[in-house]
């Protein structure tokens, strides 16, 4: 560890008033010793990983992390802030920032001691320590483990609370005995979150008087938790933000699922949850696991455990549309849209023509988007039954391609997958047969089930309806296509980035995958309607800036460049923090935008890409046209709700500007 922070690495005195400001005041100082390449690719590393989930922590914490291929070594920097950095938090600003560094491949050691570090902060000794130190090197040391003292410490009431609590469980008896939790925590990266979680699941356990065995899922990867601890335990807290991984392990027992940073703010809570189902004696289902479709509330309707498997299977699909898409489009702009007649390019490949090098785009291009029905269908089912649901889910969708039941068959499929695997899941089975069940019997049954349902059953009247489907798209024309346009740009804006959103973009990128007329039009107005809404925002800010917060108008100048590129959830700040007037705004730009693009006929190939792919767009300039419309009329419309808010206000006063004094109105975060 104290090869990755040293004093040059510590700001004691951090003058940043933003979380981007912080991060890019810290990791100048990465740059300034040669571990960060290049600032700007590294920052926007961390601002993805932010966009994900705040890493602002209760007690005064933040840890922007990321990994990043522009890091060259593990590193650690510090910063403490006399004024707070808001990053989310649900108790307020941070004082204490740590930037955490990762390579895009840091081996275990080093992530193992990021891990460290992570339980640490939740140490109130330590943290005071580090809001007391007076120098750099004392803080450097402090952060590295050289100064143990406090560790000591902590660990030596750690262990006097074991004591106590086995005393009270010998005590007790065993009527009384104690009450024993597993858990498992996982974040994103598996760098942070997922140890502080762990670390204050242990700590609440301990206060608590219950035993609690936690089993972090990291990105060093994980060590299982003994079969006969999991036997023993009267119930399971999964506090995570990526799949449990092997989660079968833990049915049949008392269950809380929550997300990672519900296991670091409310642990007590958990416990105190899942010790309330024990006690009712609620218990999750015997073998059957979903990691991502059924990992919500037991009460969760159909309708909602439905949605949540369709957006699994969109989840995973959208990376083949976004390369496969592009890669198509690219082809076309530089080959002409006669180069899907070009022979392959594996027998016939011309070094110095750029037509064979068009169409080894297109080519790869067309294979990567060849995977789009049976990638959806496989991770519809995956949502549904977990690995044993790939085989038939991926089986599915290729008949579907097979059949030219297209994106409607590839959703057909993958529900029937997945309910076919659950319902084999259901069966009870002879003890010497479940070795070979999720290998073999559940595979070899599913899948025939799956192929005849799908060639002789659903597969034909699917294939019917997506015919008559493309063929209205073709046939789109003057209001029938305005009305859907409009629409569609409804849908984009609601819920920016949300299921109604994807939902409409789902649409949109199955056309693409039998592209006509009509097709290019959808996925044209979709995307621009999905532009409106961050520049929208960013505009607002520009011209108004005296109706948002100073924190907002710093959104706002990251919300041009999220516009611009085609990401909706670049409003959701705004969004959060003023529903009532930002959403109808939106929605109205939105609407005037899938409106108009319809109307002037614009088109595209690609799924994604925004401005950065308006030279593959039909009549460009109107499309860009469409796009201001939409953004003028959500501005306007948001800024005339916040004024009229305003002025009905009688102490109505503007917010401070940025670098002046004042109270500033906290914006929740979006998570």
């Amino acid at each position: 560890m104290s090869d990755m922070i040293t004093a040059d690495l510590v700001d004691l005195d951090l003058a940043a008033e933003t979380k981007e400001a912080a991060a890019r005041s810290l990791a100048e100082r990465m740059v300034a010793l040669g571990r960060v390449t290049d600032l700007d690719g590294f920052l926007a590393d961390v601002a993805a990983r932010e966009a994900q989930m705040p890493t602002g922590l209760d007690g005064g914490i933040g840890i922007p992390h990321c990994r990043s291929a522009h890091v060259t070594e593990p590193t650690l920097a510090f910063g403490r802030s006399a004024r707070g950095i808001d990053f989310g938090a649900p108790d307020g600003p941070a004082d204490l920032i740590f930037l955490i560094a990762a390579p895009a491949g840091a081996d275990d050691a080093h992530l193992s001691i990021l891990s460290a570090l992570a339980r640490r902060l939740m140490d109130e000794t330590f943290t005071s320590a580090l809001r007391a130190v007076a120098a750099p090197a004392t803080a450097a040391s402090l952060v590295s483990g050289e100064e143990t003292a406090q560790g000591a410490a902590a660990a030596d009431g750690d262990g006097r609370q074991d004591e106590d609590r086995t005393g009270r469980q010998d005590e007790g008896g065993t009527e009384d005995r104690v009450f024993r939790i597993v858990a498992v925590t996982s974040c994103p990266t598996g760098i942070a979150h997922t140890y502080m979680a762990a670390e204050a699941l242990e700590q609440a356990g301990r206060e608590a008087g219950v035993e609690i065995v936690v089993e972090p899922q990291g990105s060093a990867g994980f060590t299982r938790a003994d079969a006969a601890v999991i036997a023993a335990a009267d119930g399971v807290i999964f506090a995570h933000d990526v799949p449990v991984r092997e989660k079968e392990r833990f049915a049949g027992k008392p269950t809380v699922d929550v997300g990672v940073k519900a296991g670091i703010n409310r642990p007590a809570e958990l416990i105190a949850e899942v010790r309330g189902k024990a006690e009712r004696g609620e218990t999750t289902g015997a073998a059957r696991t979903a990691p991502v479709g059924d990992a919500g509330d037991p009460g969760d309707g159909y309708g909602t455990k439905l949605r949540k498997w369709l957006m699994s299977g969109v989840s995973y699909m959208v990376p083949f549309v976004a390369a496969g898409g592009l890669l198509i489009a690219l082809g076309f702009a530089i080959g002409g849209y006669t180069i899907d007649k070009a022979p392959s390019v594996a027998e016939h490949f011309v070094w110095t023509d750029t037509t064979s090098w068009a169409a080894l785009l297109f080519q790869v291009g067309g294979l990567a988007f060849s995977f789009l029905v049976p990638v959806l269908a496989g991770y519809i089912a995956y949502g549904m039954a977990d690995r044993p649901g790939l085989v038939p889910g991926f089986v599915g969708g290729a008949i579907a391609l097979s059949i030219n039941a297209g994106f409607l068959g590839g959703l057909v499929a993958g529900l029937i997958a997945g309910g076919t695997v659950m319902a084999i899941q259901r069966l009870k089975v002879h003890p010497t047969l479940r070795g070979i069940m999720p290998v073999v019997v559940i595979p070899l049954i599913s899948s025939a089930v799956v192929g005849f349902l799908m060639f002789l059953v659903v597969g034909k009247p699917i294939a019917s309806l997506q015919s008559g489907l493309t063929d209205w798209l073709s046939g789109l024309s003057g209001s029938n296509a305005i009305i859907l346009g409009i629409v569609l740009g409804l849908m984009m804006c609601f819920d920016l980035g949300g299921p109604l959103n994807k939902v409409a973009y789902a649409f949109a990128v199955g056309g693409l995958a039998t592209p006509n007329e009509g097709s290019l039009k959808v996925m044209a107005a979709v995307m621009a309607a999905g532009m409106v809404p961050p520049l929208a925002m960013a505009l607002a800010t520009a011209v108004r800036g005296g109706l948002f917060t100073r924190t907002e108008r710093e959104n706002g100048k990251a919300a041009w460049v999220l516009g611009a590129s085609f990401i909706t959830e670049g409003a959701i700040p705004f969004a959060a923090a003023d529903p009532l007037r930002v959403i109808p705004s939106a929605m109205a730009g939105g609407a005037v935008t899938g409106a108009l693009s319809m109307a002037f006929g614009s088109t595209l190939r690609a799924p994604h890409g925004g401005i950065f792919v308006v030279p593959l767009i039909g009549a460009p300039l109107l499309y860009l046209v469409a796009i201001a419309a939409g953004t003028a009329v959500s501005a306007t419309l948001v800024i005339i709700l916040k004024g009229a808010r305003k002025a009905g206000r009688p102490d109505h006063r503007p917010a401070p500007e940025a670098g002046t004094t004042g109270v500033e109105s906290k914006v929740p975060s979006a998570v």
